[in-house]
């Protein structure tokens, strides 16, 4: 399967953003042919007051950005991994949601981020997204030409328990939308997209915004790019260079088998279930009421019986 990433710079000006995606995606149709198109984190909108945030935010199904993906895919007959875009609710917050579309431009489903970006970098600045974001609180897996496709976005990559069910799942790829900052992508991001192909084995695809943005306070900030694919043994086989523009590569099922036949890591977990209390004592034969004997809580391991099996649904 051949998957085309967009690398985008986008601000808080949501039309410029439709078109700018769009644009990018029809020249990947065009000079790559891929069957799949991801784009980043934040594709319909990026930085802004807190207000104009919440104004942008759109409906899905309906919306604008909803529509431009939907009909962008049908048109092209492409898969369209829609990044993540702001997603209304009835409430006072968004959902930062991605929405994936077929080749008929049917909507197969989304996921919406469950783990927000509430820090402080260290350069200073604040991130809380939590004021303008509801958590997601589930999983969503999907089939493409072959592969089962996991989903998270950016701040989830820090998360390995996320990407422990998605394998348990059985998937072969997990698509990461994000728009990591300058400051922590220079350090953490090839080390964490790296780390999460190799745990489990997949092909792990990390398309991220580039570039700066006006926030909130006027501030600007600026965001890592290096939009990358790692193959299941963690080699980077692909990635973008620094500005606007696509990445392309294949992805190959053979691929993934031959890694997981090497080191069959699947087979060999073990799953730690609920605490369990278990006596302990010194070694004198006796409980001596010592500080080394009582009873202790500890975790049992228990070896995964579903391990391997790539059937299962999240």
């Amino acid at each position: 399967m051949k998957i085309s990433l967009i690398q985008m710079n986008s601000q808080p000006d949501r039309d410029l953003n439709l078109r700018s995606a769009e644009d990018l995606m029809r020249q990947a149709v065009e000079r790559d042919t891929p069957h799949l198109i991801v784009l980043p984190e934040h594709f319909d909108w990026s930085g802004g007051t807190t207000a104009a945030k919440l104004a942008a935010a759109d409906h899905a199904p309906g919306g604008e950005a909803y529509r431009m993906l939907q009909a962008f895919a049908a048109r092209q007959k492409v898969w369209v991994h829609g990044g993540s875009l702001l997603e209304r609710t009835e409430g006072s917050k968004t959902y930062n949601t991605t929405v994936v579309f077929d080749p008929q431009g049917n909507e197969v489903g989304r996921y919406r981020k469950v783990h927000l970006f509430d820090i402080e970098a260290p350069d200073g600045k604040v991130y809380r997204e939590s004021e303008t974001v509801a958590p997601g609180d589930g999983l969503f897996i999907y089939e493409a030409h072959g592969f089962r496709i996991g989903c998270a976005i950016c701040y989830d990559l820090r998360f390995p328990r996320l990407f422990d069910a998605l394998a348990d799942a059985g998937v072969d790829i997990v698509i990461l939308p994000a728009a990591f900052t300058m400051q922590t992508g220079k350090d953490h991001w090839d080390v964490l997209c790296r780390a999460r192909a190799i745990e489990h084995q997949v092909y792990f695809v990390a398309c991220g915004q580039w570039g700066g943005y006006t926030a909130a306070d006027g501030d600007r900030r600026f965001t890592y790019g290096n939009s990358l694919v790692c193959d299941p043994w963690g080699q980077i086989i692909a990635r973008a260079v620094d500005q606007v523009g696509i990445v392309s590569t294949h992805l190959d099922h053979a691929r993934v088998r031959a890694v997981r036949e090497l080191i069959p890591a699947a087979s060999h977990k073990v799953s730690f279930t609920e605490p369990v209390r278990a006596p302990r004592n010194c070694g004198s034969g006796e409980c001596c009421n010592c500080s080394s004997c009582g009873s202790h809580e500890q975790l049992v391991g228990a070896r995964n019986s579903s391990s391997g099996n790539t059937a299962g649904e999240p």
